[in-house]
């Protein structure tokens, strides 16, 4: 990561702040989820630079990006991402999406096209209304609030004693970002999320949806989602939850390099 490029773009009166792999390679974007930041992505990264430039932005009001009072709702992100590719002059870039990313990332590239080459979700936050509500309702946005009054040693060692089998500089790169979350970034939890099978349907470029057996996305979500669009195909990550570029990064960018193979001229 030291000879990554860092940088900040204004897009839509905000600091988004970025890493990038560089090279005059074909630009690949990649979204983290909630409490995440770009520098979450190093795993992928690493394994993808070599062929991609890899482009890893931190959402608004997550890592090193300006955290506005308001405006977290997928459209804010999305809206984000469609001012980054222009602001940085990027030609058909794929779209990677974890999580929120994920489902950003689906808003996006139902919106723009064919102005994007191909889109991956990484179990995209595809929620049915009920279970929309029953997030926003939880307390995960307290549980936040409080760790925000911690030391940094201890949310670490907490992260640590969850996630044992996570090298350390990934669980490390996830600490920082969880503490550099301003509470506002919840605000997408708000129900109700776009309808992700409007999206999928709306959308006119390649997607690679990837899953886990222990996901939010099931196989059968996954097959009727194929249903609807037939440019959409699925692959399935055994023995993963919700936590795929963390748990298995090379499975994902074996998955990953293998669709921007069938989709970058």
């Amino acid at each position: 990561m030291t000879n990554w490029i860092r940088e900040i773009c204004k897009v839509n009166g905000i600091d988004i702040h970025y890493l990038r792999t560089g090279g005059d390679k074909p630009p690949l974007i990649a979204l983290h989820g909630l409490i995440g930041s770009g520098a979450c992505w190093t795993p992928l990264a690493r394994a993808l630079e070599d062929s991609y430039d890899v482009i890893m932005p931190d959402a608004r009001g997550h890592g090193a990006s300006s955290a506005p009072p308001h405006g977290y709702l997928y459209r804010d992100h999305a809206s984000d991402v469609v001012g980054l590719i222009k602001a940085l002059g990027l030609a058909a870039p794929v779209l990677l999406g974890h999580s929120m990313g994920g489902m950003t990332a689906a808003v996006v590239a139902s919106k723009v096209g064919t102005a994007i080459a191909g889109v991956v979700l990484a179990d995209p936050t595809f929620l049915s209304p009920e279970r929309q509500r029953e997030v926003y309702e939880s307390d995960v946005a307290e549980q936040h609030r409080r760790l925000l009054g911690l030391d940094r040693s201890e949310v670490l060692a907490q992260a640590r004693q969850r996630h044992p089998h996570r090298p350390l500089e990934l669980v490390e790169f996830m600490t920082d970002a969880r503490l550099q979350t301003n509470i506002g970034a919840f605000e997408v939890l708000t129900p109700p999320n776009p309808d992700y099978r409007e999206l999928i349907g709306a959308i006119s470029v390649p997607i690679l949806l990837v899953i886990g057996d222990n996901g939010v996305v099931s196989v059968e979500t996954a097959r009727e989602l194929q249903g609807l669009n037939q440019r959409l195909r699925y692959e399935l990550i055994p023995d993963v939850g919700h936590g795929l570029p963390y748990d298995r990064p090379d499975d994902l960018a074996a998955a990953v390099r293998s669709f921007l193979e069938s989709v970058v001229v």
